[in-house]
């Protein structure tokens, strides 16, 4: 939702925002998603890694959890369920959806939507491709 630029922002709060996603190798996880999005990498360790977003105030991080489990997709009651997932816009769903494979996703067996695709990413997070028109 918009800002409404009359409302002064919410005192303390900068403009930026990351997403962390946890995995057990968070080194190759976000090598898979620097390569998805041809963006690079800023910082690049064992326990934690970033990709600057090209031109906006945020991030994607990737943390080291030695007992990551991947989530259940689509949710199950019992299993892992997701926390959150990235929808990432394409002009091309089925270039995408083959460039993401190529580097090791999976696409999901259940696909609710004909104009998205779900994959899972090498750690097992579902991610969402989707055609962005603007």
């Amino acid at each position: 939702m918009p800002r409404d630029t009359q409302t002064p922002a919410t005192p303390g709060f900068s403009g930026w925002v990351g997403t962390v996603l946890g995995a057990r190798d968070p080194q190759a996880l976000a090598h898979f998603y620097s390569h998805l999005l041809g963006w690079p990498l800023a910082e690049d360790s064992p326990q934690w890694c970033t990709i600057p977003i090209p031109g906006a105030r945020a991030n994607l991080a990737f943390q080291r959890e030695a007992t990551h489990e991947p989530p259940t997709w689509p949710q199950e009651p019992g299993k892992q369920q997701m926390m959150m997932h990235l929808d990432l816009g394409t002009s091309d769903l089925a270039g995408a959806v083959g460039h993401a494979r190529s580097l090791g996703a999976v696409e999901a067996d259940f696909q609710p939507q004909a104009d998205v695709r779900v994959m899972i990413d090498p750690a097992g997070h579902p991610f969402c491709l989707y055609v962005d028109e603007e």
